[in-house]
């Protein structure tokens, strides 16, 4: 598809509660309503034990199975004007039951650009504690998973041979075995 020129309208088929459909030319995407985004929790847990990633697995309606995914929730879901970190900090401790002593802002990025205009801001916690069991708010049912980073790339498999859906976002854990099977 070409690029709509700057001045092209965009018109507004279709606006739910959460999501816009919006086309600007011949070019069609997804919105979310109201500017809302998203914060993406990767949470490193370095305990006695060995390093380990919280993950979490939820249903998701779109894949019609479940999907295991970084931590996150939208920003400014629940207030106007919230900062990503805030967000974060509820999300984490909602749907993992823990808590971060640290975090660290790594920056925006982007879903699936060539369809849905959502960003999100990723962050990273460390000096976990656990504070409750997680599993999100009522209705959730999330599962969360502690996985030692150095197993990580098995366990991926693992849950994507039970029929799993694997979140693009978790691909960056495995960037490192990816990297070293290039070479």
């Amino acid at each position: 598809m070409t690029r709509p020129s700057p001045d092209t309208p965009i018109e507004t088929p279709w606006e739910g509660r959460f999501i816009t459909v919006r086309q600007q030319g011949t070019w069609e995407y997804v919105a979310r309503s109201r500017g809302i985004h998203a914060a993406v929790i990767l949470p490193i847990d370095d305990a006695p034990d060995g390093r380990h990633v919280i993950l979490v697995e939820q249903y998701r309606v779109p894949l019609k199975i479940n999907c295991l995914e970084l931590p996150a929730g939208l920003v400014g879901d629940e207030t106007s004007g919230e900062a990503a970190e805030i967000a974060a900090t509820r999300e984490l401790e909602e749907e993992t039951g823990y808590a971060a002593a640290h975090w660290r802002t790594v920056g925006e990025f982007y879903s699936s650009p060539g369809m849905v205009s959502e960003s999100f801001t990723l962050l990273v916690a460390t000096g976990l504690t656990r504070i409750g069991p997680g599993g999100g708010v009522s209705g959730e049912d999330i599962i969360v998973h502690r996985v030692p980073l150095d197993g990580i790339a098995d366990f991926v498999a693992a849950k994507r041979k039970e029929g799993c859906g694997i979140d693009v976002r978790v691909a960056m854990l495995l960037a490192g075995g990816l990297l070293e099977t290039a070479q």
